[in-house]
């Protein structure tokens, strides 16, 4: 195991990095940029290191500042967490040639999954079903509108090199796509610094499953089980959990098997997820893989027991998988509920400020990751998560119980401070949720029938 383990990221991610390293006797290097020199997560630091103002690409995303950070520290390896440079194979490269370990898959399987079109044509090679759409970037848009017509509307025009939700626009009018295309090459262009784009059809009604894997440097490769995260503002995941409810057993076993035939076709090491949409005829689709640690990973966590961070510090180290496929159990239902600090009545738009007052919930099988205290600023710099609220319990109904109480109890006010709370409650509370009938479509219907 690692004597040393620097961490690339901030906020509730390098907490949640930072006690596994602990739990392993891992010594933790935590960076900051100056806006977050007195953030609570640094409090588990055995060594901080500032790289940087606030500015994100000049101290999160600036590979000279976090490597020369690793190198004068005598870190032996680097998590990124998810985010920031996370997903970037010219960064795991960069570790690599200067010695360090990166804890993630090679920058190849980076390069090739990252890519969403390479991505779509390694799914399809493995046999996987894919959306119709088109299997590379798309330069103009007359050509990329021959493609939609094609196809259908509505189709979705995304980013190559999206991730989070960002860089993609639905598209229902032809007279519509022009615009659309031109926006969101540019959008592309300016949040990834790539504005190649394709045009894929668009599901509508959707579900909304990914699969957790972990694979190991020997060829050991294993499904933590199924995800839902079918509950997205603006494409953005709000509440996820596990098991997938109200899908048959034969679709979810086919997921599952979909999702370790593509990471074994590409060799994959390391924490992984493979994301699908299930339509309303009970048809899915591949639709992108994330080659990191998941903002939700503590759902599966909560129904497997495994600690997720753990396993990728354990394999980046070089060992193997301490437990084979048939030793993964689903027990019980796990939730996890994004706290961030928005408006849902303004569009969820952030609302950066000073925390005053918070009070996290607690009580049985109750789980909160969060890097908020009282006195905490929230800037605009960076993402708007505070915190993520999870709940087990034997069964759903008693688990969104849970959830509804924790959600209540959770104290967050401050200058200029909103946060989801109050609609994650609505969303529990709405009986499309609670029997397993939504979509993608449900945040936003219920934004609509809110303003």
């Amino acid at each position: 195991m690692f004597s040393s383990v620097l961490i690339a990221n901030r906020g509730e991610i390098a907490l949640r990095i930072a006690r596994s390293c602990r739990e392993l006797g891992v010594r933790v290097i935590m960076i900051h940029s100056t806006a977050d020199r007195d953030s609570p997560a640094l409090r588990l630091a055995d060594q901080r290191v500032q790289i940087g103002p606030a500015a994100a690409r000049r101290s999160y995303l600036y590979p000279p500042a976090i490597l020369e950070a690793a190198l004068s520290t005598g870190a032996q390896a680097v998590h990124p967490g998810y985010g920031f440079l996370s997903e970037d194979a010219d960064f795991a490269e960069m570790c690599e040639s200067k010695g360090l370990v990166f804890i993630g898959p090679s920058p190849s399987v980076i390069a090739s999954l990252g890519d969403k079109t390479q991505a779509r044509n390694l799914a399809a090679a493995a046999g996987l079903p894919v959306l119709p759409g088109s299997p590379r970037p798309l330069q103009s848009g007359p050509e990329a509108k021959e493609v939609a017509d094609t196809i259908g509307y509505p189709v979705i025009i995304k980013a190559v090199a999206g991730g989070g939700g960002r860089g993609m626009a639905v598209v229902r009018d032809p007279r519509d796509f022009p615009r659309a295309f031109a926006e969101t090459r540019a959008n592309a262009q300016a949040v990834f610094g790539d504005a190649r784009v394709f045009v894929e059809k668009y599901v509508e009604h959707a579900r909304h499953i990914e699969v957790q894997v972990l694979g190991d440097l020997h060829g050991g490769l294993v499904s933590l089980g199924e995800r839902d995260c079918t509950v997205q503002r603006r494409r953005q995941k709000l509440i996820e959990e596990s098991p997938a409810p109200g899908l048959p057993a034969e679709l979810v076993g086919r997921i599952r098997e979909a999702a370790v035939a593509l990471a074994r076709r590409v060799g994959y090491v390391s924490a992984g997820t493979f994301e699908f949409l299930v339509d309303d005829a009970g048809g899915f689709f591949f639709i992108e893989a994330n080659c990191r640690v998941q903002v939700e990973h503590p759902v599966t966590e909560m129904v497997t027991g495994v600690d997720v961070v753990r396993e990728q510090l354990l394999i980046a180290a070089g060992r193997p998988l301490s437990f084979r496929q048939e030793d993964v159990e689903l027990r019980g239902v796990a939730i996890e509920c994004r706290v961030n600090t928005e408006d849902p009545r303004r569009g969820f738009l952030p609302t950066p400020g000073v925390v005053e007052h918070f009070v996290p919930p607690g009580g049985p099988f109750t789980r909160v990751d969060t890097h908020g205290a009282d006195g905490v600023t929230i800037g605009a710099e960076y993402d708007s998560l505070l915190a993520k609220v999870i709940v087990w319990a034997p069964d759903r109904d008693q688990a969104i119980a849970r959830m509804a109480r924790a959600l209540s109890e959770f104290q967050v006010t401050g200058r200029g401070i909103r946060t989801t709370i109050g609609f994650l409650l609505d969303v529990l509370a709405d009986p499309r949720f609670r029997d397993a009938r939504h979509t993608t479509s449900l945040a936003d219907l219920m934004v609509t029938t809110r303003s």
